[in-house]
């Protein structure tokens, strides 16, 4: 605000201080080069707000959704929602919704950064509900899990989340590559430790209740892959939705009674039918509500006709001599 404030005053003074930048831009479909000057109080104002926009996340994924499962668990117990705690229930998903949708907009700022990007209202709404979506499913359907096997339920989540901050380190070693240097010029070898570490933290905080649109690299200076990787988030969702439905399963099967208004079946296909309507949001983002869709070597489309063709080489030949309509149609694919 303080920022705000100090440019807000120098309205209309000339800045004595510029610098010019250049950016790509499709406009239909074709690339433009623009270029503009940039003062040094905006320039400054600017980094502030990209360091606040990761606050956020931090804030969202290791404050918020804590105290969301937290409040959730609670209400689940107690069989009661008092207002104070239904505002923070309300606050903490607007924290998380928000933090997971900034995600999205970094993982593109990241992957682009020589273009730039404008979301409209319409993909800002299409993330929204994704990322609404997905991570209320999630976090209820942990909830339930843990509300039915209590303490027997912290292997499997403390498993889980294991598994997710050790992953980078994992591909990593196996990659042979030496630790980043110049993360930073300041940093010293211990502070890129310390730095690597906080990161992938706060990247497995994001995967544990939703995809943090990101896959870490930490041999890149970086740190991320900049490459639109569609089979680590087919893998994430695929592995996410079979998690999904083995908790879910668990909480039918052997749930406790505490929501005794409620037939448990009911809630776990509400659940999963929630989690599958997510994906088919996200689906439709990067099929065709993503800006810079057009840039895509392969879209949705190809790598699910990929995996398909995958699954299915090649029918049965019954017929040594193919018709000609099949020749045509082989032709064609």
């Amino acid at each position: 605000m303080i920022k705000y404030l100090t440019l807000w005053k120098k309205e209309g003074q000339e800045e004595p201080y510029v610098s010019l930048t250049r950016k790509k831009m499709l406009i239909n479909g074709e690339e433009v080069l623009i270029e503009w000057e940039v003062g040094h109080s905006i320039r400054t104002l600017a980094m502030h707000r990209n360091a606040y926009k990761r606050m956020s996340q931090i804030q969202a994924f290791l404050g918020s959704v804590p105290q969301l499962t937290y409040q959730l668990y609670v209400t689940l117990i107690s069989a009661e929602v008092p207002l104070g705690r239904a505002v923070l229930i309300v606050f903490s998903l607007i924290s998380v919704t928000y933090g997971a949708t900034l995600c999205n907009m970094l993982a593109i700022q990241i992957k682009y950064d020589e273009y730039k990007i404008r979301l409209g209202p319409l993909e800002v709404l299409c993330i929204t509900i994704w990322r609404t979506l997905e991570i209320t499913s999630r976090l209820v359907i942990l909830v339930l899990f843990s509300a039915t096997l209590k303490l027997k339920a912290v292997p499997f989540l403390l498993l889980n989340f294991l598994i997710i901050l050790f992953e980078p380190w994992v591909k990593f070693w196996r990659s042979g590559a030496q630790m980043p240097n110049n993360i930073e010029k300041n940093f010293s070898r211990v502070g890129t430790l310390v730095v690597l570490i906080s990161v992938t933290v706060l990247y497995a905080g994001i995967n544990f209740s939703c995809w943090s649109a990101l896959q870490l690299k930490l041999a890149d200076r970086d740190l991320v892959e900049k490459g639109q990787n569609w089979g680590h988030m087919g893998l994430h969702y695929s592995v996410r939705l079979i998690e999904n439905v083995i908790m879910v399963l668990v909480f039918k099967f052997f749930g406790v009674k505490v929501l005794l208004n409620y037939c448990h079946s009911l809630i776990a296909l509400q659940l999963i039918i929630a989690y599958l309507i997510s994906i088919g949001f996200m689906l439709l983002f990067f099929q065709y509500l993503h800006p810079l869709r057009s840039l895509f070597t392969h879209n949705v489309v190809d790598y699910l006709h990929c995996v398909c063709s995958h699954r299915h080489p090649r029918g049965r030949v019954e017929n040594s001599e193919p018709s000609a309509d099949a020749e045509a149609r082989q032709s064609i694919a």
